[in-house]
């Protein structure tokens, strides 16, 4: 099994570095949570922030790009490796924190996303 870095999208993904998935369509292990409102190729650093609409009462999730299994850009569609639970469950966005490079509260997103061991895809 090899290790999963959670600030970076996975060689696996099918995420074809310089594409904007502002737009894309979030889809959990079990089903739709909202659209992507901001995403980030900063080497190191990237991740996307999701818009969940009404699903979460119009709130934004910031989800690593660890937790991105594939992208599907014909579809417009990005998969991710958790829950909807899991996802609501996750740290509050912040986009003052996260834009300010805040390390405690990077460090809350890494700690509860990653890193982790993940099996084939």
């Amino acid at each position: 099994m090899s290790g999963i870095e959670i600030w970076e999208f996975r060689g696996t993904s099918g995420h074809v570095a310089g594409t904007d998935l502002v737009g894309f369509h979030v889809e959990a292990t079990d089903g739709h949570i909202g659209k992507v409102d901001k995403s980030s190729e900063e080497a190191g650093s990237q991740y996307l922030v999701v818009d969940t609409g009404p699903w979460i009462f119009g709130k934004h999730v910031l989800l690593p790009a660890g937790t991105v299994v594939r992208v599907d850009e014909e579809d417009k569609k990005v998969y991710v490796d958790r829950t909807k639970d899991e996802i609501k469950s996750g740290p509050e966005y912040d986009s003052e924190k996260h834009d300010a490079a805040d390390t405690v509260y990077q460090d809350a997103y890494a700690g509860y996303y990653g890193p982790y061991y993940g099996g084939p895809i």
